[in-house]
């Protein structure tokens, strides 16, 4: 029992005489860039329904085949990217529970950074109508401005400490903890979309209109220095 009291003595003296941090300073400092988005993204499908399983999946079948002839004929890398999205089939039931019919859906999508191929192959597929357009940043062009607002927030969280130290009267700091977030913000601009849609089928062949947005990258370094 004796010793048992002696070490818990001990180890309560241990911690009264730990030294408290002095000249400790919490700051923090943000960096943003905003750039146009480079990515859109377009999806383009059609319905059918009929009182055949078979018949309906055929149709959706000859309806996305057509679209993907026309589509694969202008598709490069990187510039226009083509891909079929999603191909549903599903049983339509009467009002006594039993199946009277089914209805299907099938899309196809159109993606890449050249706008103008990509509404303009849009505008020549006739089997499919145009359901919805998203714009992004690239992979790459994603990657550079967050490194690049990185950077920038580094050098504003450096500047601001050495303002710090200087403002209390030391020469200089050192890094104690520091962390490092981010945060994407998208601006889109406004896009009648079923003004678009009603644009395309009147005109044959037409280009479907569309417009970027911007995308910004928020970072924030915060952290602690020690004030020296």
């Amino acid at each position: 029992m004796l010793a048992l009291g002696l070490g818990l003595s001990a180890s309560a003296m241990a911690q009264v005489t730990v030294p408290v941090p002095a000249n400790v300073v919490n700051i923090a400092a943000s960096g943003f860039l905003e750039v146009p988005q480079d990515w859109l993204s377009m999806s383009l499908n059609t319905t059918r329904e009929g009182s055949d399983a078979v018949t309906v999946q055929n149709q959706l079948k000859q309806a996305l085949d057509a679209a993907l002839a026309v589509a694969r004929a202008n598709a490069k890398p990187q510039q226009l990217e083509v891909r079929t999205g999603q191909f549903s089939l599903y049983p339509r039931y009467s009002s006594n529970g039993k199946i009277n019919g089914w209805q299907g859906s099938t899309e196809l999508v159109l993606e890449g950074r050249d706008f103008a191929l990509i509404s303009a192959t849009a505008g020549k597929i006739q089997t499919l109508t145009m359901s919805g357009t998203s714009f992004s940043l690239s992979r790459d062009a994603r990657r550079k401005l967050e490194s690049d607002v990185q950077a920038l927030a580094i050098e504003r969280f450096k500047a601001r400490a050495d303002e710090v130290s200087k403002g209390f009267g030391f020469a200089g700091y050192t890094l104690r903890e520091v962390s490092v977030s981010s945060a994407d913000q998208e601006v889109r601009p406004f896009q009648p979309r079923a003004m678009a849609m009603e644009a395309k089928a009147a005109m044959s062949d037409a280009a479907v209109p569309v417009e970027a947005g911007k995308s910004t990258v928020n970072v924030t370094v915060s952290g602690s220095i020690q004030l020296r």
